[in-house]
């Protein structure tokens, strides 16, 4: 099983994402600070990370740059599913290493066909 990890600081917003990864059987591994990220990326090596980016030590930018200087895989897909929507947002995600950027809220529905095409995955739903 394909293990993915999110990390995300507010409870509702992880167990939401993580509904939607796990109804196309993924592996949840969660972090709920940047630097706890980034120790969890490197040791887990995820098959792609979702990043919030305001986190309450290290934001999600921050933590994106220091996976991508990491041993961790500087492949790894990384993206940022945020509440930041304001004009050149979208560029700050990316110019960090993030591979794409999803806005809050997000539709758990959704969600995972917009990250598998984002990713050139076919998506597999598990659950109706």
């Amino acid at each position: 099983m394909k293990s993915v990890l999110v990390v995300e600081d507010n409870s509702d917003n992880l167990r939401l994402i993580t509904y939607a990864l796990r109804r196309c059987g993924y592996e949840v591994i969660a972090a709920e600070t940047g630097i706890k990220g980034v120790e969890m990326a490197i040791a887990e090596r995820p098959s792609f990370i979702i990043m919030d980016i305001n986190l309450p030590d290290i934001d999600g930018l921050e933590a994106t740059r220091r996976i991508r200087q990491s041993s961790a895989n500087g492949d790894i897909p990384i993206i940022a599913i945020t509440s930041n929507a304001m004009a050149g947002d979208m560029g700050r995600v990316l110019e960090a290493g993030c591979t794409g950027y999803f806005e809050k809220p997000i539709d758990p529905l959704t969600i995972m066909d917009k990250i598998h095409a984002l990713l050139g995955w076919s998506t597999v739903t598990v659950e109706p």
